[in-house]
């Protein structure tokens, strides 16, 4: 015996316009613009965690933990060198500025609230420490302030 399925007929496709060039452009500017924002949060959070764990952050070392390659990071590091978070030393690894470092402070207390808040509703350790890398960049102060009060009400 053949079972048949009716026919689904898909919905009708709302007419959209396309949106003007610089609408577009101005959209890809701001998206561009926050992921260089999250990749800089990455960047001084692991050297703080380098510097931490070992006195200072070396670029082969950060190169090998990013998962990219020495030139990647080098290109990087004179950006941030440029926007006042780090400090080269030839020969030497890298450093956080004071600035640098409030920043490396501030994204690693996101991650840790956020991280903690996964976990206090039941996802797995694994995932809230993977999915806590992405949420920290996009949470809203709202939003981690609510999350900070949840832990504080369990704890």
């Amino acid at each position: 015996m053949e079972r048949r399925m009716a026919a689904v007929k898909p919905p009708a496709r709302k007419e959209r316009r396309l949106l003007t060039p610089e609408t577009h452009v101005e959209g890809f500017r701001l998206a561009r613009a926050v992921r260089r924002v999250e990749l800089v949060e990455d960047y001084v959070e692991l050297i703080a965690d380098l510097i931490d764990a070992g006195g200072e952050a070396r670029q082969v070392d950060i190169a090998a933990r990013m998962g990219v390659a020495q030139p990647t990071v080098a290109r990087m590091l004179a950006r941030m060198a440029e926007d006042g978070l780090v400090d080269k030393e030839p020969y030497r690894g890298v450093f956080l500025t004071p600035a640098g470092r409030r920043l490396a402070e501030e994204s690693r207390d996101r991650h840790q609230v956020v991280e903690a808040f996964l976990l206090s509703i039941g996802v797995p350790a694994e995932t809230a420490r993977k999915d806590a890398e992405g949420i920290e960049h996009h949470v809203s102060r709202e939003t981690l302030e609510t999350m900070r009060r949840r832990l504080a009400k369990q704890g």
